[in-house]
C-alpha cells in the first residue's frame, strides 16, 4: 500500500489542493494536534461512559418507569446492537464527507438523544432513544480516529492513541462509580443528562478547532448493496451473542442467527471482489499486521470482559459493596489504565508495537489467573493488585492494536479502519460477555444442586431450581424476607461458594484467551502507512 497525502478540505474553493494537513502559521488553534486530541477525547468520552454507566441505572429506570426486567435489558442491548451494527458505514461517512464534519455531528445526535433519554416517560422511549445513541456514536467514535490519524505525524500518533485509549478505558472502567454517584444522590436521568454539557463543550471545542482532513482519493460513491450485506451480518451475530444467554447456546435460534450471520459475511465478501468502489476493500486484510490487529482487539475485549463483568458482581453481591464502593475498589484498575496507556504509546514508538502487545496480554493472563484466586474473604489489597495488574496489561494493546490497525490503512480508509477497530472491540464485549456468561451458567447449573444437598437445605423443584440458579450466578442468594436466620445462612454461603467456582472458571478462560493473544501479537508490526497523517504541525 502506499501512502497518502490528505488535504485540507476546508481550503481554497477554486479547486487547488490545500498544503498538507497541520496547523498552517498564523493560522491559531485550528488544527493545533493537541487541543484536536483533547477536543476528541471529551467526544469520545460520552460514548464510552455510556457502555457501563446505564448499568448503575438500570434497576432505578426499571422501578421508576415499571418495566420489566427484559425491557431494561434492551436498554444496553439496543445500544450496543446500534453501535456495533454501523461502526464500519459511519467510518466510511467519515472517508467520504469529512471527519470533521461526521464529529460534530455525532457529538450533537448523542448528546440530544441522551436529553431526550432523560426527559422519556416510557420504557419504549428510553429504548428508542439508546438507539439513536449509539447510531450517533458509531458516527463518532471512527471519526475521532480518523482526525487523529491525519492530524498527528507517525512519530507522535502513538502517543495520541495512548491518550485517546486513557481515555475510553477510564471511562469504561470508571462508568459504574460515576453512574453509581449519580444514581445514589441525584436520579437516573441525570445519567444521561451529564452527556448535554459535555456534548455541548465537545461541539464547541471541534468547531473552533479541528481542522478537515480529507485524503486525495477518498471514496466518492457508496457501496449500498455492501452496506446492507454488512449490516446484516453484524445484526445476526451481535443479536446472537446478546440472545444466547438466555435463549442458550444449544437453541436453534441462536445457531439459525449465527448461521445467517457467516452467509451475510460470505455473501458481503463476495460483492466486495466485485464492486468498483468497495466499503471494505478486502485488500486490506492483505495486511497480516492488520489482521492480526483486528483479532488482537477482539481477544483483548473478551478479556477485559471477563475481568470485569463479573467483578462489579463479586464486589456488590459477595462483599456487599454499594455501587459507588465497588467502582471505588476498580480504581486500581482504571488508575493503571491512565497511567498506562501514554506510557504504553511511547513504549511502542520507540520499541514497535510486538514487544509491548506481547508483553501486555501476557500480564492480563496473569492478572486473570489472579483474579481467578479471589475468595469470599479475600481482602481490598489483593483485589487492588489484581486490578491494577489487569489495567497495567490492557493499556499498551488498547494503544497498540489501535495503532496497528489504523497505521496499516491507507489514509483515505482511516474512518473504515477506526471502525473496524471499535466494530472488533464491540464483538470481542459481547462475545466475551456471552461465552463467559454461558461459562458461569453451566458450572452454576452443575454445582448447585449438589453443594444446596450437601448443606441440608429443602430440595427444590425444577422450577425453584431455575430461579435459584439465575440468582447465583450474578453471585445473589435465593433467599426470602420469611426465611429463618440459620436457612439464610446456609443458602447465602452455598450460593456465594457456587458463584465463585463459576467466577474462577470464567477467570482461567479468559486468562487462556490472553495466552492466545500473546502469540496474536507476535504478528503485528508498526503502521507501514503511518506517515501518510499530518507532515508538519505545532506538536
Amino acid at each position: 500500500m502506499t501512502s497518502q497525502t490528505t488535504v485540507d478540505a476546508t481550503g481554497p474553493g477554486d479547486g487547488t489542493p490545500a498544503p498538507p494537513s497541520g496547523p498552517r502559521p498564523g493560522a491559531g488553534l485550528r488544527g493545533h494536534p493537541w487541543l484536536t486530541l483533547i477536543t476528541v477525547a471529551v467526544g469520545v468520552m460520552m460514548v464510552a461512559l455510556d457502555g457501563t454507566i446505564v448499568a448503575i441505572a438500570n434497576p432505578a429506570i426499571r422501578d421508576d418507569l415499571h418495566a420489566s426486567f427484559a425491557d431494561v435489558q434492551w436498554v444496553s442491548n439496543a445500544y450496543f446492537l446500534a453501535l456495533a451494527v454501523t461502526l464500519i458505514t459511519a467510518g466510511k461517512l467519515g472517508d467520504r464527507f469529512g471527519h470533521r464534519q461526521t464529529f460534530l455531528i455525532g457529538v450533537t445526535g448523542f448528546a440530544a438523544a441522551s436529553g431526550a433519554i432523560g426527559l422519556s416517560g416510557s420504557i419504549a422511549a428510553v429504548v428508542t432513544f439508546r438507539v439513536f445513541q449509539g447510531l450517533f456514536g458509531a458516527l463518532l467514535m471512527p471519526a475521532a480516529l480518523g482526525v487523529l490519524r491525519a492530524t498527528f505525524p507517525a512519530e507522535k500518533l502513538n502517543m495520541a492513541i495512548g491518550v485517546w485509549g486513557m481515555v475510553i478505558g477510564a471511562s469504561t472502567a470508571g462508568g459504574p462509580i460515576l453512574g453509581g454517584v449519580l444514581v445514589e444522590h441525584v436520579n437516573w436521568q441525570s445519567v444521561f443528562f451529564i452527556n448535554v454539557p459535555v456534548g455541548v463543550l465537545a461541539l464547541l471545542l471541534g468547531a473552533l478547532i479541528l481542522l478537515d482532513h480529507r485524503a486525495e482519493n477518498a471514496p466518492r460513491s457508496f457501496d449500498l448493496p455492501g452496506i446492507v450485506l454488512l449490516s446484516g451480518a453484524m445484526f445476526c451475530l451481535v443479536w446472537a451473542l446478546i440472545k444466547a444467554p438466555s435463549w442458550g447456546w444449544g437453541d436453534g435460534r441462536t445457531w439459525l442467527f449465527i448461521a445467517g450471520s457467516v452467509l451475510l459475511f460470505a455473501a458481503f465478501a463476495l460483492w466486495e471482489t466485485r464492486v468498483a468502489e468497495p466499503l471494505i476493500p478486502l485488500g486490506l486484510f492483505r495486511s497480516v499486521a492488520l489482521s492480526a490487529g483486528v483479532v488482537l482487539m477482539v481477544l483483548m475485549a473478551i478479556s477485559f470482559m471477563g475481568g470485569l463483568f463479573f467483578v462489579t458482581f463479586y464486589l456488590q453481591n459477595v462483599h456487599g459493596m454499594s455501587p459507588v464502593e465497588a467502582g471505588l475498589h476498580l480504581l486500581p484498575l482504571t488508575g493503571m489504565m491512565i497511567v498506562g496507556s501514554p506510557l504504553a504509546g511511547t513504549a511502542i514508538t520507540r520499541f514497535g508495537p510486538r514487544v509491548p502487545l506481547a508483553a501486555g496480554m501476557a500480564v492480563t493472563g496473569v492478572a486473570l489467573y489472579g483474579m481467578s484466586t479471589l475468595e469470599a474473604d479475600t481482602g481490598s489489597g489483593v483485589m487492588s493488585l489484581w486490578f491494577a495488574l489487569l489495567g497495567l496489561g490492557l493499556a499498551p494493546v488498547m494503544v497498540g492494536a489501535t495503532e496497528v490497525i489504523v497505521g496499516n490503512a491507507p489514509m483515505e480508509l482511516s474512518g473504515v479502519a477506526g471502525g473496524l477497530q471499535q466494530a472488533a472491540m464491540q464483538i470481542g464485549s459481547s462475545l466475551g460477555t456471552a461465552v463467559l456468561g454461558a461459562v458461569m451458567a453451566s458450572r452454576v447449573d452443575s454445582e448447585l444442586p449438589g453443594k444446596w444437598a450437601q448443606a441440608g437445605l429443602p430440595k427444590l423443584t425444577p422450577g425453584q431450581l431455575d430461579k435459584a440458579s439465575e440468582a447465583v450466578q450474578v453471585g445473589v442468594a435465593p433467599v426470602t424476607k420469611d426465611m429463618p436466620e440459620p436457612v439464610v445462612t446456609k443458602i447465602t454461603a452455598v450460593a456465594h461458594d457456587t458463584f465463585l467456582s463459576g467466577m474462577t472458571l470464567a477467570s482461567l478462560v479468559a486468562a487462556g484467551v490472553a495466552v492466545l493473544a500473546i502469540f496474536v501479537a507476535l504478528f503485528t508490526k508498526r503502521g507501514a502507512n503511518a506517515e501518510a497523517g499530518a507532515g508538519v504541525g505545532h506538536i
